[in-house]
């Protein structure tokens, strides 16, 4: 966090030895947009779904081949035997007289081939048309799962940052309060207060301890979120700049943003397309009782071996045709089939409806919540300047007896917990900005770009190596 940057610096005299906490050396630093390149590479869900999305294509060829050509042959090859039992040559000039036949060998083979060509088939025509807007549906979804990697991306970003900020505020605290232990065990010493102050103040120590230790741990968890997206280990990462704009989203009206979430929302273009493949389908499988025309031309031949009075038979033929195939009855199939389409037509209308309900609830609730946003921002800015002045009010107070430490302690707490309060505001402002444009359909790599124009690479956190626990201070 960066509203009171003499915080961080006084985390040298914090608890915790910073030197052994982070990576040693030089670290790398990257930016919301280089995590987001690297993600959209090695992210396994988006890897899951740009393959379903290539099968989904597949659809398209695999219908639109039922109106092409089909080119189909065949070969075949005999061997024949045949055996003349008990015959005997009977012609006495025969050098053979009196001997039996011997056995005759010879080989039968050919081959067609034979081209078919869909002249009328409604069904296949309707059938592609499904097709067509079924893979329309899946390159929908493909940019639905791109926009939600964005928004997965931003908020693992934003969780370290937030973590590192939990983590920063903590280690203030466990200064201030461990300051404040110091002055008033000083105190007492001398006479000057009573115990109990010092046991309220030990106690307040011993509990912003435990919130350290918690941090710590929170900060470490942090970063494996983000090494999951992306499959590697960052050793630092550029802060948010306090340059950020915290502004209303433009345009500053609910009912246009609804009105193109309903245009350009991806999930109901999905649906819609899915709703198109559905009453598409439908007329095919109606299509069923329809007959069918094709056009043929075969052409084969037949090489028939064996003694006869010509020698080897050669045969070879081109025949050309039409074949039309009327379906007279199916067993109930075909009208089984539209049944079917019918009740998937139902169901798409229906998920369609839903989805509109429900990109329009998710707009208007979003939009709120970044208008809201921008108002809490604001507000807690200012909450974080009251604190300063109650806490330094208070601690006036305690000086001439007035105020009791337990008011000091309070005060304390409160800043620091406004000022985390603030960075976490900034923080829910941009993810539910960014979560507003998915809902709308617009979300880009362009509005991660000028996000990244608001990182601050002078100011990074980075990844701890080795955890040094705070639970010895509390001995």
């Amino acid at each position: 966090m960066r509203t009171a940057p003499q915080l961080t610096k006084s985390l040298a005299t914090a608890a915790i030895a910073c030197a052994s906490l982070f990576c040693g050396g030089e670290a790398f630093a990257v930016d919301v947009l280089g995590v987001y390149r690297t993600a959209a590479q090695q992210d396994p869900v988006i890897g899951a779904a740009k393959a379903a999305y290539a099968a989904s294509k597949e659809q398209l060829p695999q219908a639109r081949s039922a109106l092409l050509p089909n080119v189909g042959g065949s070969v075949s090859t005999s061997k024949n035997v045949r055996e003349f039992p008990g015959a005997v040559d009977a012609n006495p000039a025969s050098p053979t007289f009196g001997q039996r036949y011997q056995g005759q060998t010879y080989n039968d083979h050919g081959w067609n081939a034979q081209v078919r060509q869909p002249l009328v088939n409604i069904s296949s025509w309707f059938t592609v048309g499904s097709a067509s807007a079924s893979v329309k549906a899946a390159e929908y979804d493909l940019a639905a799962q791109e926009q939600d990697l964005i928004v997965r991306v931003v908020q693992a970003y934003l969780n370290i940052l937030r973590a590192q900020d939990r983590l920063d505020t903590t280690n203030a605290e466990i200064t201030a309060v461990k300051r404040q232990l110091e002055q008033v065990q000083q105190r007492f010493d001398v006479g000057l207060v009573a115990i109990t102050d010092v046991l309220e103040s030990q106690a307040a120590y011993d509990n912003a301890v435990v919130r350290g230790i918690q941090a710590e741990g929170d900060y470490a968890i942090s970063f494996e979120t983000l090494s999951t997206l992306t499959g590697q280990s960052y050793d630092a990462l550029d802060r948010l700049s306090n340059t950020l704009p915290i502004v209303n989203p433009e345009p500053f009206d609910e009912e246009t943003w609804v009105d193109a979430a309903l245009s350009t929302n991806h999930g109901i273009n999905s649906a819609s397309a899915q709703l198109t493949a559905a009453r598409r389908d439908i007329r095919a499988k109606q299509s069923g009782h329809l007959p069918t025309v094709d056009a043929t031309i075969t052409q084969a031949q037949n090489v028939t071996g064996g003694q006869n009075f010509f020698g080897t038979d050669t045969t070879e033929q081109t025949i050309y045709g039409l074949q039309l195939t009327v379906p007279l009855y199916t067993g109930g199939l075909t009208r089984s089939r539209v049944r079917q389409a019918n009740a998937n037509a139902a169901r798409a209308q229906e998920l369609l409806l839903s989805q509109q309900l429900n990109v329009t609830r998710d707009t208007r609730n979003l939009y709120k919540s970044v208008t809201t946003d921008v108002i809490r921002v604001r507000a807690r800015l200012k909450a974080i300047r009251s604190a300063q002045s109650a806490l330094e009010a208070t601690q006036t107070g305690y000086e001439v007896g007035t105020r009791n430490i337990v008011d000091v302690l309070q005060a304390q707490q409160r800043l620091y917990s406004s000022q985390f309060d603030y960075a976490d505001s900034r923080y829910n402002y941009v993810l539910n900005l960014m979560r507003l444009k998915q809902v709308v359909g617009t979300l880009n790599e362009q509005d991660l770009d000028e996000l990244n124009s608001f990182m601050d690479p002078d100011s990074q956190v980075k990844r701890v190596v080795s955890l040094r626990s705070l639970a010895d201070q509390l001995n």
